[in-house]
């Protein structure tokens, strides 16, 4: 009897396997404590920038690459904004970015600038503030509805608590 119920339950896990989620990848030592040790960019968001085309082009290197989509939402009055991006230009964390993402960088203007972007993905309203994150999967499902604005005081963050946030969505 025994090596029948053996026989069933090897059969049904090759047959009916548990899908098992993927875990994230693990986020780099950030080789700063504080975020006063960053060099600020003062212009990082492009007002001139075709942000439809720079998503579009994200997303054709995320289905290439089987990497997720980062939409960086800012805007170059906000503090944390160009903190963000001055923390994700650091080459420890661009190189992990990179590698487990497709990044657009999109200006906002004062909340009133490319604003279809985030309506793409649920994000209709007004924006809560900025940076705001969309991280999505390359068919364009929003993996991080309900975080979008976790970043938005970023400068109140400790710069390993901002990259450890941002490796909890990679694949």
């Amino acid at each position: 009897m025994r090596p029948r119920l053996v026989l069933i339950v090897s059969l049904l896990a090759i047959l009916c396997p548990i899908p098992v989620a993927a875990a994230a990848a693990t986020a780099p030592r950030v080789g700063i404590q504080d975020l006063a040790q960053l060099d600020v960019p003062d212009y990082p968001f492009s007002d001139s920038a075709d942000a439809n085309a720079d998503v579009e082009k994200a997303f054709a290197q995320a289905r290439a690459q089987n990497k997720r989509v980062l939409i960086d939402l800012g805007a170059n009055w906000c503090a944390d904004c160009r903190i963000l991006q001055a923390l994700m230009d650091r080459p420890e964390v661009h190189g992990f970015l990179t590698a487990n993402y497709a990044i657009a960088v999109v200006d906002v203007g004062r909340l009133n600038r490319n604003l279809q972007i985030p309506a793409r993905f649920g994000v209709t309203d007004r924006l809560e503030g900025v940076p705001a994150i969309l991280i999505a999967d390359p068919d364009g499902k929003l993996v991080n509805a309900g975080q979008v604005f976790a970043l938005v005081e970023a400068r109140h963050m400790t710069p390993q608590d901002i990259v450890n946030w941002l490796a909890r969505w990679t694949r």
